[in-house]
C-alpha cells in the first residue's frame, strides 16, 4: 500500500474490531499504544525502551531525576556520604512494600543494585570502584567503595537504558545472564500475567499500596500520583489502523506517530500531539565485533567514511526540524560534545568506498543485517544500510521479521550459519547516552558489554579517569578524547537525531516528558 492511501485510510477510516478489555462500571481505563511489542519483561537485562517503559509501571528506583537530570531521592529518604568518600548510605522512606505484599527492605535493594551494576555500563564502572552492596539494617543500604565515584547518584539514578530498578532479593539474586519473568517489583502498577498476551497486550492495575513521594511528578522523580484503575497496553502493528483507533476515541494515548502521519492528528480536535523527550533519540547501527567481516576495524571505517546520515533521518523525519545530523557517537546538543566526526563520516563516494572494501580485505563473508519491519523508526535504516553495503560491495543477506525477533536474535554471539548477525540497527533516547560512563554505544567491555560486545580496554580506561576527574576542565578534556576514540574504532555507526511525537486524546491532562511514557500524573478531564 502507498504512503498516500495509508494516509487516506488513517483520516477516513473508523477503527476497527479490538478485543474489549475488562472495563465495567466505574472502573478507570487508561488505554496505551506503545511502539513496539513488549518481548523481554526484564528492564534490566535489556535497554529496549518497550522494556523500560514497563519496567516504571512494575518497579520504581531510589533515585529518579528531574528536567535538569539532576538526582532526588524516589524510594530513597536520603543519604550520606563518608568523609573518605567510600561509603555511601542510603535510607529507605517508610511504607514501601512489593506488590506479593511484603516490604521493601535493604537487602533488596542491595541485590537489585549487584544485579543492575553487572549488566548496566554505567553500573559496571560503579562496580568496579564497589567493594559491595550491603545493608546496615531493614532501611539502610550501604555502598562500600574502593575509590571515590562521585556520581554514584547519577549512576543509580539514570532515568533511561536499564534504570536501577529495585526488585524483591529472591529475583534480583537471578544470574544477570538470566531473564527475570515474574514481575513483582513495588511500582505504581501491578503486572497482570495472566492478561499478558505478546503481540496483543499488556494489562496493568493500579497498585493501591504504593506510597507516593510528596511534591509534584518531574520526569522519574517527585509524586506518582496514578489516577486509572486499570492500565491497558493495545500492540497495534500498523500507524494508520493506531492513528485511526485514537481518532475514533478507542485508545487514548499514542506512543509514537510518524512524522508524516502527524497532520492528521494535528487537525483532529479531539487530539493533541505529545513530544516526550526534548532531547531526541539517536540513531545508530550496531557492528557484531565478534564475527567477521566487522571485526576488522578498516571495515568499520570504510561503512562510516561511505555513509550519509540524511537519507536515514529523512526516512524516519520527514519534517525538518524533526531531525538533526549529528556527526559524533555522542548526541549533539549536550554539554562537551564535539563533532569529531566532521570530514570523516560521509567523506568517500560509492566507487572510493568499494575500492576502499577492497583495500581493507574484504573476502565476501556475507553481511546479515537484522531489521524490523514493525518498527517504523528503525526499518527503513535496515533497507537504506542494505542497500548502501550492497553498493560498496559487501555480500548482504537483509532478514526482516518482528522486534521481538530480532531482540532474541541480536544477543546471539554465533556465526551467522547458526543464527548470528552483523549489523542491526536501533536508536537510543539521547539522554540515556550523554556521557562516557552511560554511553553503551562506545563503551569496550567485550562480552559483558552492549550487544555486538565492543572490546576495547583504551577506551575503558578513559572512561575510569573520565569518572575519576579532578574538576570539570579535566573531566571536559577526558570526554573530547573519548569522542575521538570512539570516531577512530567505529564500534557503532552514528545516523544522527531525530525528535518524534506521541499523542493523546484531548481529555487527557498531565501527561510528562521524560526519555519514555510515564502513566501517572496523567489524568481525564
Amino acid at each position: 500500500m502507498k504512503r498516500r492511501t495509508l494516509l487516506g485510510a488513517a483520516a477516513a477510516t473508523p477503527f476497527l474490531s479490538m478485543p474489549a478489555l475488562g472495563q465495567s462500571g466505574d472502573t478507570k481505563v487508561l488505554k496505551y499504544v506503545p511502539a513496539s511489542n513488549l518481548t523481554v519483561l526484564d528492564p534490566i537485562f535489556t535497554p529496549a525502551a518497550v522494556s523500560v517503559t514497563h519496567g516504571y509501571c512494575v518497579f520504581d528506583t531510589l533515585y529518579g531525576v528531574d528536567a535538569s537530570q539532576t538526582p532526588q531521592p524516589q524510594m530513597a529518604e536520603g543519604h550520606t556520604v563518608s568523609d573518605d568518600g567510600l561509603e555511601w548510605r542510603i535510607t529507605l522512606r517508610d511504607g514501601l512494600k512489593f506488590h506479593d505484599g511484603e516490604p521493601v527492605r535493604a537487602q533488596d535493594c542491595a541485590a537489585s543494585l549487584a544485579r543492575w551494576a553487572q549488566r548496566d555500563p554505567f553500573g559496571q564502572a560503579l562496580n568496579a570502584a564497589t567493594e559491595s552492596f550491603g545493608h546496615a539494617d531493614d532501611k539502610t543500604i550501604v555502598i562500600k567503595l574502593t575509590r571515590p565515584f562521585g556520581p554514584l547518584l547519577n549512576a543509580i539514578g539514570k532515568p533511561h537504558s536499564r534504570p536501577a530498578m529495585m526488585m524483591p532479593e529472591r529475583l534480583a539474586k537471578t544470574d544477570p545472564q538470566t531473564q527475570i519473568t515474574e514481575m513483582v517489583g513495588s511500582g505504581p502498577y501491578r503486572f497482570l500475567a495472566d492478561e499478558y498476551v505478546s503481540g496483543d497486550r499488556v494489562i496493568y492495575e493500579r497498585f493501591a499500596d504504593y506510597v507516593p513521594r510528596e511534591g509534584a511528578a518531574e520526569w522519574t522523580s517527585g509524586g506518582k500520583q496514578v489516577n486509572f484503575d486499570r492500565l491497558e497496553w493495545q500492540i497495534i502493528p500498523d500507524a494508520a489502523t493506531a492513528i485511526a483507533a485514537i481518532q475514533a476515541g478507542e485508545v487514548d494515548w499514542l506512543g509514537a506517530v510518524l512524522t508524516d502521519l502527524q497532520p492528521i492528528l494535528e487537525m483532529h480536535p479531539d487530539v493533541n500531539l505529545h513530544r516526550t523527550d526534548p532531547y531526541g533519540i539517536m540513531h545508530v547501527i550496531r557492528f557484531n565485533h565478534l564475527i567477521a567481516p566487522f571485526d576488522n576495524v578498516e571495515l568499520r571505517r570504510v561503512v562510516m567514511q561511505a555513509v550519509d546520515q540524511l537519507p536515514f533521518l529523512q526516512s524516519v523525519a520527514a519534517n525538518e526540524a524533526d531531525r538533526e545530523e549529528c556527526l559524533a557517537l555522542f548526541p549533539c546538543g549536550t554539554p562537551n560534545v564535539e563533532e569529531v566526526g566532521k570530514g570523516i563520516i560521509g567523506s568517500l563516494d560509492i566507487e572510493a568506498a568499494k575500492q576502499a572494501v577492497i583495500d581493507a580485505g574484504y573476502k565476501g563473508e556475507p553481511v546479515v543485517i537484522l531489521n524490523p519491519t514493525d518498527i517504523a523508526s528503525i526499518h527503513p535504516h535496515g533497507l537504506l544500510a542494505a542497500d548502501l553495503l550492497g553498493k560498496i560491495g559487501f555480500n548482504v543477506d537483509l532478514v526482516e521479521t518482528d522486534w521481538g525477533t530480532v531482540v532474541q536474535r541480536r544477543v546471539s554471539k554465533e556465526t551467522v550459519e547458526n543464527g548470528g548477525w552483523n549489523l542491526a540497527a536501533t536508536n537510543w533516547p539521547a539522554i540515556s547516552i550523554n556521557n562516557p560512563a552511560t554511553n553503551a554505544t562506545t563503551r569496550g567491555l567485550g562480552d559483558s558489554g552492549w550487544w555486538g560486545w565492543y572490546e576495547d580496554a583504551e577506551m575503558e580506561q578513559l572512561v575510569v579517569d573520565w569518572l575519576a576527574a579532578a574538576d570539570e576542565n579535566a573531566a571536559a578534556e577526558l570526554y573530547l578524547d573519548v569522542q575521538q576514540r570512539a570516531i577512530d574504532r567505529v564500534p557503532t555507526l552514528p545516523l544522527g537525531l531525530s525528535y518524534r511525537s506521541g499523542a493523546v486524546r484531548a481529555d487527557l491532562d498531565g501527561a510528562l516528558q521524560g526519555s519514555v511514557d510515564m502513566f501517572w500524573n496523567i489524568r481525564r478531564t
